[in-house]
């Protein structure tokens, strides 16, 4: 469940934020950067809750090789991800006005984190969903 929060709150910061690049109507755009800075700190620091649980839940893994390597590969992703992230969040909270329009560098990387955080989920998904981690069977 924790997993959810930071693609909840990243994708909401990644549109709120291009569209105050991209809108003429100051006040809109002082508004939608205001919600995408706010969005994407909660964001960054969901993402550090989501490693962590994953993280934590590592220790009592029992999984196969093929398994391993899978969630040895979405951990990966996720150090990674989650650092760009917290990266993105410190430069936008602490480098700028909030309600000040971000550059197009920065709309740019936060693009690209966003893709970064669709691939760690994607995997995480095939985690569970074609590898049985963290899958328990019901009792019967």
């Amino acid at each position: 469940m924790v997993v959810h929060f930071p693609l909840a709150l990243v994708f909401t910061a990644t549109l709120s934020l291009l569209a105050a690049r991209l809108l003429r109507g100051e006040s809109y755009a002082a508004t939608l950067a205001t919600v995408g800075t706010w969005n994407l700190c909660l964001g960054a620091v969901a993402a550090l809750f989501a490693l962590a649980t994953g993280l934590a839940a590592m220790i009592d893994l029992h999984a196969g090789v093929t398994a391993r390597q899978a969630v040895s590969l979405h951990v990966k992703w996720a150090v990674f991800t989650t650092l760009a992230l917290v990266l993105l969040a410190v430069w936008r909270g602490a480098g700028s006005a909030q309600e000040s329009r971000p550059s197009w560098i920065f709309v740019v990387l936060l693009l690209l984190a966003s893709a970064a955080l669709i691939a760690t989920g994607y995997r995480g998904g095939e985690n569970v969903y074609r590898y049985g981690v963290g899958v328990q069977r019901l009792a019967v």
